[in-house]
């Protein structure tokens, strides 16, 4: 079975910075379609973005659009989710999940993805 492991979640203030990753030793990330996604309290899960295998095309819901950054380095086989400008709004647990074949420039969706992390807490308060 995968394991996904994230990691660099925290506290940070409204308008800061922080960077997630998401890595694991099961399988090749740039292999497959790897998402992000968040759940706020009392809210649904959320698509946040998504990278594309081998190319590295990439999706962003529009409350993140121009703020978040979905990379990938092959090399450490981690997943990365740069998070700038950040408001109370991205309050959210943040999962990485991978293991999907689809990818879209139109849409990303969890029922995509068999393989999830355990998440790691962000939370953005003054």
């Amino acid at each position: 079975q995968v394991q996904l492991v994230e990691s660099g979640g925290g506290l940070a203030q409204p308008g800061g910075s922080l960077r997630l990753s998401c890595t694991t030793n099961g399988l090749a990330l740039d292999d497959y379609v790897t998402g992000w996604f968040r759940q706020a309290p009392g809210k649904e899960r959320e698509v946040v973005s998504c990278i594309s295998a081998k190319l590295a095309n990439t999706y962003y819901a529009n409350s993140v659009k121009g703020r978040f950054t979905i990379s990938r380095d092959n090399a450490k086989n981690t997943v990365y989710l740069q998070m700038n400008k950040l408001n109370l709004d991205d309050t959210a647990v943040y999962y990485c999940a991978t293991e999907s074949a689809y990818y879209s420039d139109y849409d990303c969706l969890a029922s995509w993805f068999p393989s999830w992390g355990q998440g790691t807490q962000v939370t953005v308060s003054s």
